[in-house]
C-alpha cells in the first residue's frame, strides 16, 4: 500500500492539532551560525507533532522508494544519491538507468523536476521516470531543499532560489556519470517543477540542450495573489521574503518569477498545459509564457489539452491527454537529445 494512504489518518490528525507545524519552520540561519534543530525529548505537544510528521514524510520517501523496485526493478536501476549543492549543501536525488546499460556506452540524461509546495519522490512520477529511462535516458530525480522525508533543516524552503540552485547543481552532477554524454542533458519539470526549470534556463541558458515545462508556476507574484492566507503567510516567511507579503517586498517576488526574464531563454522549449488547471491557471501563466516566447521570436512549441481530465495533474492520468504529454514530451527530448 502508498505510503500516504497507510498515514494519511496520523498526517491528518496532526493536521488538526498542529496547522502550522510546517508553517513555523524558523528560516535557515546564515553559514556561520550554528543550525538549531528541535528537542528530540521535547514533551511539549507542538514539538512532539513536529517530530512526528517529519518521521512520517521519511516513512513516505522509503516506502515510495520499495514501491518502485517492487514494481520496476526489473526493468530500471534506482540508485539513490548525494550530490554537493551551493553553501555546502548535499542534496539527496536519485538516479534511473536501463537494468541492461551496454558498457562504455554514453547516454542522453534528463533531470526531472517534481513539484509541490514540500512534495518528494512519489508513485505518481513513477511512469514518466520508467518511461524515460526505457526510451534511452538516464534520468536524475533531485529532491532539492524544500522536499519533505529528509529532515528538518531540508524541509526548509526557498522558492525560486535554493531550489533552482539544486536542480542545477544536480545537472552537474549528472553530467559526470561515467555512462551520461555531459553534452545532452535536457530538463523537464512540472507545476513548481516547470518554474524551476523555467529559472534554471533563463539562469543559464547554455546548461541545457533542451527544456520541458508542464502547467508551470510561471508568474510567482500573481500565484501569490490567489493563493489561501495560510500558504501566502508561509511562503512570506521564507528567507528571501524576510516575513513580507508582496506588498512590502515586491522586487524579491518579481525576482523569482519566470515571466519576467523570458527573454533570456535560448534553450529550445516546449510548453504544455490545461486550460481546466485551477492550480495555475492557463491564462495567467503557461499562456501568458506562450505570448511572450512568441513575441521574443523563442524555438518553442506549445500544446494546450482543453479541459483535460485531472486539471493540475493533467500529465499523470491515465487518460488519453496524459498519454499525450508522455509522447510529445520524448518526442521534444529525442529531437535534440538524440541527433
Amino acid at each position: 500500500m502508498n505510503a500516504i494512504c497507510r498515514y494519511s489518518w496520523l498526517l491528518a490528525l496532526i493536521t488538526i492539532w498542529l496547522p502550522s507545524a510546517a508553517q513555523n519552520t524558523p528560516p535557515q540561519p546564515p553559514s556561520d551560525q550554528l543550525t538549531q534543530f528541535s528537542n528530540m525529548d521535547t514533551k511539549e505537544t507542538s514539538g512532539q507533532l513536529t517530530r512526528v510528521l517529519q518521521e512520517l514524510y521519511q516513512e513516505e520517501v522509503e516506502t515510495d522508494i520499495v514501491d518502485f523496485q517492487l514494481q520496476y526493478g526489473s526493468r530500471v536501476h534506482l540508485r539513490p544519491v548525494m550530490f554537493p549543492s551551493t553553501n555546502l549543501s548535499v542534496i539527496p536525488g536519485y538516479m534511473f538507468t536501463p537494468t541492461d546499460m551496454k558498457p562504455g556506452m554514453k547516454y542522453p540524461g534528463v533531470v526531472l523536476v517534481h513539484g509541490g509546495f514540500h512534495d518528494h519522490f512519489d508513485s505518481y512520477m513513477f511512469t514518466l521516470i520508467v518511461s524515460l529511462v526505457e526510451h534511452g535516458y538516464v534520468v536524475m530525480f533531485p529532491d532539492y531543499r524544500g522536499s519533505s522525508g529528509y529532515g528538518e533543516v531540508h524541509y526548509q524552503n526557498s522558492y525560486g532560489t535554493t531550489d533552482v540552485a539544486d536542480v542545477l547543481s544536480s545537472a552537474d552532477f549528472l553530467a559526470t556519470q561515467p555512462e551520461v554524454d555531459s553534452n545532452r542533458i535536457g530538463i523537464v519539470g512540472h507545476s513548481r517543477g516547470g518554474m524551476v526549470t523555467l529559472l534554471a534556463i533563463e539562469q543559464q541558458p547554455k546548461k541545457f540542450k533542451v527544456a520541458v515545462e508542464i502547467a508551470a508556476l510561471v508568474d510567482f507574484l500573481a500565484y501569490m495573489s490567489y493563493k489561501p492566507d495560510f500558504r501566502r503567510a508561509e511562503v512570506a516567511r521564507e528567507p528571501e521574503f524576510g516575513g513580507e507579503l508582496p506588498g512590502k517586498n515586491l522586487s524579491a517576488y518579481m525576482k523569482v518569477s519566470p515571466i519576467n526574464y523570458v527573454n533570456q531563454i535560448q534553450t529550445p522549449l516546449l510548453v504544455l498545459a490545461n486550460t481546466f488547471d485551477q492550480t495555475v491557471p492557463f491564462q495567467l501563466h503557461s499562456g501568458r509564457l506562450i505570448d511572450l516566447l512568441k513575441a521574443d521570436g523563442k524555438v518553442f512549441e506549445e500544446h494546450v489539452y482543453t479541459d483535460a481530465p485531472g486539471g493540475h495533474m493533467f500529465p499523470f492520468a491515465d487518460t488519453e491527454q496524459g498519454h499525450d504529454v508522455f509522447r510529445r514530451t520524448l518526442a521534444w527530448l529525442d529531437k535534440y537529445l538524440k541527433q
